[in-house]
């Protein structure tokens, strides 16, 4: 490789390190979106839970048939 000149290299050095700025910032960004994003499917999974629940309760005082039990059933 040629050598640069000072100048060239204060330059990419310089582009180098704001470069990786720039990475290290859009990293962090990612992570907190990621931790929203699995709150609130954590937050959705549990809602799930207790109306499944209140569901399956009222299926089994109607004797009515459970469809997400059929599908879990024919999904395994």
């Amino acid at each position: 490789m040629t050598q640069l000149k000072s100048e060239d290299k204060s330059f990419y050095e310089s582009t180098l390190k704001e470069a990786k700025k720039k990475i290290e910032i859009i990293d962090a960004s990612i992570e907190e979106e990621l931790a929203r994003v699995k709150e609130k499917i954590n937050q959705l999974q549990e809602q799930k839970k207790a109306v499944r629940q209140i569901y399956d309760g009222a299926c089994v005082i109607l004797e009515a048939k459970n469809e997400f039990e059929e599908e879990e059933k024919s999904s395994v």
